[in-house]
């Protein structure tokens, strides 16, 4: 291979990974060349061996073959273990100490969508290091070998851990999506040895997602699992994004329990463990989870959204869980830290399983404000972070109460309002959340004044509450 230069349409390096169209954005050279670059900086940080995954969409295939000749190209050896979910790549990164890890997937984008996630060492690649990896790409700045590959099954050995933290209690009955995507593979090899009964939905691999779109924090996603918990007469359903990172889940009753409610019954179940310790979760996520957190012994801490900067800071002060309203959810006290939604299923139904209570019950034990959808709306990249600058200074001024770890979370005596900058669009968003509806009215009320201030009107149709 000749030390060409290769240019990225630059939409496709992001914040937390790489991707794009098929065809349009993103194609095999850009994979070959993304292999080549990351396999360089592998090399250049003394790392000899990569793992690389796929998940199921109809180009990952071809984008893995390319990346492949890429990273041997750089001279890297490289065991592929197949079409798998990205967590079970993370997985392989730790179980055959690998030096770096790459997984070819679109996550819940639509199916026209693929992309890169990366690790190096056991940490994410994100932010400045994908910027890096495109500079390496456009100066041709590349290493050489010739590195071998060699295939590996490792669905038994992940299995067997998964379960190795499943505490066996009453019997259950679960409705599990795993919405044509990735988790399809590893889903059987689990539910094969758990106990009580099982159903399926959606489990052939399909990168044409024929049932719904993989995103289970869309509630009508959502709604052929509701139909299976309630047909079955389920405790639960359990639903997958398309690569397997992040999990929905609904009660019973058929109710969807959102991120940061799942987040309050894992911190409990944690925090008994681990009393006193730190919890994380992001800005968007409800009040109730962090006052709940601290009423069961333990330190919450609100941080910046986006899956890799929550992965990372937790590393960083050894926090034992950590997560994000997104779904995406990271246990450290028995397991590796990275955000696995089968496992996060698992340590779910530990919980039910052993309790008197009823998923539904605990869903209607916790405080039950009122609060909007993420509202989201167009705001051009190179005005975004602007307006929330714009904002921030003026609530300084006027003395108001606010966060501002990530855009600002602003505390009033009905609740709070967040404006943030989206990392990976360009977008604004914003999230209110109060006891009643007037509360919320007055928020959003506030929120709209802090945007027109600058400039920025909110689309009318924001902002109706929802328990």
């Amino acid at each position: 291979m000749s030390h060409t230069a290769h240019k990225f349409d630059p939409n496709i390096l992001r914040e937390y990974d790489i991707r794009g169209v098929v065809g349009k954005e993103v194609h095999a050279a850009d994979a070959r060349a993304i292999g080549r670059s990351f396999g360089t900086m592998v090399r250049r940080n003394g790392g000899k061996r990569v793992a690389l995954g796929y998940d199921g969409r109809l180009s990952s295939p071809e984008l893995a073959a390319a990346c492949i000749e890429g990273l041997t190209a750089a001279g890297l050896d490289v065991t592929s273990i197949g079409v798998a979910a990205t967590p079970m790549l993370y997985f392989a990164v730790y179980h055959l100490d690998a030096d770096a890890g790459i997984q070819i997937t679109g996550s819940h984008n639509p199916p026209d969508y693929n992309g890169f996630k990366m690790m190096m060492g056991k940490k994410s690649f994100f932010g400045e290091e994908i910027q890096k990896l495109g500079a390496i790409a456009a100066k041709g700045d590349w290493e050489s070998g010739q590195g071998k590959v060699v295939q590996k099954n490792i669905l038994a050995d992940y299995a067997a851990r998964l379960l190795k933290d499943v505490k066996p209690g009453k019997k259950l009955k679960v409705a599990w999506d795993t919405g044509n995507g990735a988790v399809g593979v590893s889903i059987r090899a689990v539910l094969d040895k758990l106990p009580g009964e099982h159903f399926v939905l959606n489990e052939k691999v399909d990168g044409t997602f024929p049932a719904h779109h993989p995103d289970p924090t869309v509630p009508k996603n959502l709604e052929q699992l509701m139909a299976e918990v309630k047909k079955q007469g389920c405790d639960l359903g359990i639903a997958f994004d398309g690569d397997g990172d992040r999990i929905g889940a609904i009660d019973g009753k058929g109710r969807v329990l959102w991120g940061d409610q799942l987040l309050v019954l894992w911190s409990r179940d944690v925090l008994k463990n681990h009393p006193g310790a730190t919890i994380i979760a992001d800005v968007k996520a409800s009040q109730v989870l962090f006052d709940e957190i601290a009423k069961a012994g333990g330190k919450p801490m609100m941080f910046k959204t986006g899956h890799s900067l929550i992965k990372s800071k937790m590393a960083e002060i050894k926090s034992p869980l950590a997560g994000e309203m997104s779904g995406h959810v990271f246990f450290a006290d028995t397991f590796y830290g990275f955000d696995d939604a089968l496992y996060c299923g698992l340590r779910l139904l530990n919980i039910v399983a052993n309790s008197t209570e009823s998923l539904a019950d605990m869903r209607d034990g916790l405080p039950q404000p009122i609060n909007t959808p993420e509202l989201r709306f167009d705001c051009a990249d190179e005005r975004k972070f602007g307006v929330v600058d714009e904002v921030k200074a003026r609530l300084k001024t006027a003395g108001a109460k606010f966060s501002d770890i990530d855009g600002v979370r602003v505390s009033t005596k009905d609740g709070w309002w967040l404006l943030r900058a989206s990392n990976t669009q360009p977008v604004l968003v914003a999230r209110c959340e109060a006891a009643d509806q007037a509360g919320l009215d007055r928020l959003m009320a506030d929120l709209k004044a802090a945007l027109s201030a600058s400039g920025v009107t909110l689309p009318d149709d924001a902002g109706s509450g929802h328990h």
